[in-house]
């Protein structure tokens, strides 16, 4: 009796064993399932056969493969690639992984990365989008490829695009397109119809032997606007509210810095770059305020071992609508802090906090809406720089004083901002930041500007919220939705 009691005890431990082992595996996340939305939706779209990233990330042998160092730089934070942090403000095209998704990654590769059933993987996305925005008005490509070498070595070239135009045009949106994605690290466009300008540039060209002049700060010389247009791998092109824009003049010339990151061989790019016109009139040209050392109070002079924080200010004289905020400086810039205050410093509007600077992942960034920035603010950008030996990325070893400088060996306090003038109602005016659906005007999706468009944009007339069929993005469907539908009626969508 006490021998069938001790086997009964053991089958039904063995048997608890047996599901509790049974319940791990099936908790165990899998590859098809678990883990290969997380890396299509975060890391493939650069980590593919030509592109930016050094390892393709596309099959489970190759994510697997991968699997220890995937772990490593996304508990760490490195990857994928977003420096602002996301719980200060909200930015477009945000890149971050959530804390159930890094622990989902870090169970995958302790349960020793199990791949699961093929038919549950989501398939990876079409990241073949071709032209984001449609078809442009205004094609421009740079005169002839530039040759990187195969050296090891980062490169910013600036190469000089003439509009051809003969007559003002407006901007709706500017697109740049890299011909080599696999060096192509990020571009930045600077406009100029000032003949000392070009002339300068030219110049430079002209000095230098490559394609294009050699500029790792700006651009060589003064422009007009020195955010015209800007892309970083990933980035959807930034596509103005109607009504606002950019204004482009008869001999106007695009001045294109590509930055291009380090390869082991010799690559050629050729950039083109998309200009689309706007379909109704310009009322609001967009502007770039560009915030330097001249807006400190200290000289900007960054001693050799130490870690020091500048404080610039600009006052709002009246009331303005933010698009997007571009901080920079370079190899020992350690974080950036951006905010506005009141007069009376009762109220506070984040802009920007990245806390861990990285100059090689630089970009553009747009928030969801125009933020209104009212008159009478003051806004903050602080800046602190690590000129110490355990800044990995000091271009310096034993460290040196550091100035203000073009070169990445020189240091920057720089603070680009694009903004418009404020306008009531600006708050719930959206920023275009991802591809249209068919293309602008198809609001009932069918690849053509139709009566079914028209039938829908006169069925949510006088819509003041949530409007599927605002076209325009001001929140609404008003009679500028109608001109625009009817201005592109019986047009093709590519």
């Amino acid at each position: 009796m006490r021998h069938f009691a001790c086997s009964s005890f053991l089958f039904v431990f063995l048997a608890l064993i047996s599901n509790l082992t049974l319940a791990q595996t099936l908790n165990n996340p899998t590859f098809h399932l678990d883990i290969a939305p997380i890396i299509y939706n975060n890391c493939t779209e650069c980590h593919r056969v030509g592109e930016l990233g050094p390892m393709p990330l596309t099959t489970y042998d190759e994510v697997a493969a991968n699997g220890y160092y995937i772990e490593y730089v996304t508990q760490s934070g490195y990857m994928p690639p977003w420096t602002p942090d996301h719980n200060y403000t909200t930015l477009n095209g945000e890149r971050f992984l959530t804390e159930e998704e890094k622990q989902t990654i870090v169970d995958w590769v302790g349960a020793d990365m199990p791949e699961g059933d093929p038919s549950d993987n989501p398939g990876m996305p079409d990241f073949d989008m071709g032209l984001q925005l449609g078809s442009p008005d205004l094609v421009l490509t740079m005169s002839e490829a530039y040759l990187h070498g195969g050296d090891g070595l980062e490169q910013y070239q600036v190469f000089i695009i003439p509009t051809g135009l003969t007559e003002t045009v407006e901007v709706l949106a500017v697109e740049i397109v890299p011909s080599n994605n696999a060096i192509a690290h990020h571009g930045l466009i600077g406009y100029t119809s000032n003949p000392s300008s070009i002339n300068a540039a030219l110049a430079l060209d002209e000095a230098d032997p490559a394609a294009g002049y050699e500029s790792f700060g700006d651009y060589g010389v003064p422009v007009e606007d020195r955010l015209f247009g800007g892309w970083v791998p990933g980035s959807l092109p930034l596509m103005f509210p109607q009504t606002i824009g950019k204004i482009m003049e008869p001999g106007s010339q695009l001045l294109l810095q590509m930055h291009y990151g380090p390869s082991y061989q010799d690559e050629l790019d050729q950039t083109t770059v998309n200009i689309y016109f706007a379909d109704l009139p310009v009322e609001r040209e967009v502007e770039t305020y560009t915030m330097t050392p001249s807006d400190l109070s200290v000289p900007f002079y960054i001693p050799a071992n130490e870690v020091v924080s500048f404080h610039g200010t600009l006052e709002v004289e009246t009331d303005m609508s933010v698009i997007s905020t571009i901080p920079h400086s370079h190899l020992v810039g350690k974080s950036w802090l951006v905010y506005a205050t009141s007069p009376d410093n009762q109220d506070t509007i984040p802009m920007i906090s990245i806390p861990n600077w990285d100059f090689h992942w630089q970009g553009i960034f747009t928030y969801p809406s125009l933020l209104k920035i009212p008159g009478g603010y003051t806004i903050h950008a602080i800046a602190e720089y690590d000129n110490t030996s355990s800044n990995t990325f000091n271009p310096n070893n034993p460290p040196q004083p550091m100035w203000f400088g073009d070169f990445t060996t020189d240091e920057m306090f720089v603070l680009f901002f694009q903004f418009i003038e404020y306008l009531p109602g600006d708050e719930d005016i959206s920023i275009i930041s991802e591809p249209n659906v068919g293309c602008l005007g198809d609001v009932v999706p069918n690849g053509s500007i139709d009566i079914s468009d028209i039938l829908m944009i006169l069925s949510q007339y006088g819509c003041l919220s949530n409007c599927v069929s605002d076209v325009t993005g001001d929140g609404a469907v008003t009679i500028s939705d109608v001109l625009v539908v009817l201005s592109e009626f019986g047009e093709f969508c590519p």
